[in-house]
């Protein structure tokens, strides 16, 4: 190979393969404790009323926590079945091995996506007659039944049968040779919210619109089907949400869903985000910081120079809102954040240097960052800030 600025010619081959050896912790990564989410399942498992089974949510790359190791130390730790959103993702977790049920919680409408379904062992979910009609067609096809859930809409206005429209069409589909109704569900739409135990409250009326439709039904006559209805927020409210089975998602991460509820649960967060000190330098009182000019020292100011940024998950709004720990200690992030970096105010700290570790969320001594604290700050949810972060950020499993 030449060198352009030379013309001297380097022969690589003599050199080691240091591509191989790259650090994953080179810039920023995740780290993820999957005993925590095993631990974290027991105890949820242990509020569940008798014989409710324990469904693990792991759409969305197990919330930014890796669905493979999510899905393993789950299961680990009792979950009877797994929910992803997407076909690639059920697909991905039967590639890596996951033997256990898998709902895919999103809609499939195609003929080719169903079978492809069907091939995988994957249970999709069916909103309606005409997508029930081609998977007892593909059963048919191949001698087999489909299994598959059957979703209601009971409030959310998202995904399912039309309440008032079910009983007419389960009374058809029920006797639909080639395919297995393995579970009938609705989707919460308020559970997290304050008033949720009121009985007046969208929270309580879907599940009794819920109860009246099962029983008109008459879904005890089939105990092959599971009912399901609970959401993380759902199932701690109540066991009366409980039936054959919860799906769990924020919780079992670490997170409780109302910050006001009650529980004798010791939920220990999974996931920490860390990145190094890429550079240090040092700028002038009255010197604008990052695009924009959105912050200006008001003293002789040392930064901290983090490679991360919105293209891995940080939300830009985030900007000069929060901070990161180092040895203990918090330091104010400060300038906009920017596509790949950020910058953080180190004046204070003769003790951090090029490649110092730095936690952007996680725990670090005594002082801690939540993603409800991200969200709090950027007016969003907890849920969306874990499912934010990118690919390029490797994930490390750390106990």
């Amino acid at each position: 190979m030449q060198n352009r600025q030379s013309n001297h010619v380097f022969n690589f081959d003599k050199f080691p393969n240091f591509e191989k050896d790259i650090d994953l912790k080179q810039r920023a990564w995740i780290e993820v404790k999957v005993k925590a989410i095993e631990t974290n399942v027991r105890q949820l498992r242990s509020k569940l009323s008798k014989n409710c089974q324990f469904m693990a949510v792991v759409k969305a790359d197990g919330y930014g926590h890796d669905a493979k190791l999510v899905s393993e130390y789950a299961i680990k730790g009792g979950a009877s079945q797994l929910g992803v959103a997407t076909l690639n993702e059920g697909i991905k977790l039967r590639s890596c091995g996951v033997k256990k049920p898998i709902l895919i919680l999103g809609n499939l409408y195609t003929k080719k996506d169903l079978i492809i379904s069907f091939k995988n062992n994957l249970m999709p979910t069916i909103s309606s007659i005409r997508e029930c009609l081609i998977c007892n067609n593909i059963g048919n096809h191949f001698g087999l039944k489909f299994p598959l859930h059957l979703k209601v809409d009971t409030g959310m206005s998202r995904l399912g049968f039309e309440y008032n429209k079910f009983v007419r069409q389960y009374e058809k589909i029920k006797f639909f040779d080639n395919i297995s109704i393995e579970g009938i569900f609705s989707h919460l739409s308020s559970a997290d919210e304050l008033n949720s135990l009121d009985p007046k409250s969208n929270t309580q009326l879907q599940r009794q619109k819920f109860e009246e439709l099962l029983k008109q039904i008459n879904v005890d006559s089939n105990k092959n089907i599971k009912i399901h209805l609970a959401n993380s927020a759902g199932m701690l409210l109540d066991k009366s949400f409980h039936f054959h089975m919860v799906r769990v998602g924020l919780s079992m991460y670490g997170y409780k869903p109302m910050l006001n509820l009650s529980t004798n649960l010791k939920l220990k967060p999974a996931l920490s985000l860390k990145v190094k000190v890429a550079f240090i330098r040092t700028i002038d009182k009255g010197v604008s910081v990052s695009y924009g000019g959105k912050f200006v020292s008001h003293r002789k100011t040392k930064l901290a120079v983090l490679s991360i940024g919105y293209a891995d998950g940080v939300p830009r709004n985030l900007s000069n809102k929060i901070s990161v720990i180092h040895n203990n200690k918090f330091y104010p992030q400060v300038g906009s954040i920017t596509m790949d970096q950020m910058m953080v105010d180190i004046t204070d700290s003769n003790e951090i240097k090029v490649g110092s570790t730095m936690v952007l969320l996680g725990s670090d001594g005594d002082k801690t960052i939540s993603p409800i604290d991200w969200a709090r700050e950027s007016n969003t949810i907890p849920w969306e800030i874990l499912c934010s972060f990118k690919n390029r950020l490797p994930k490390v499993q750390v106990d």
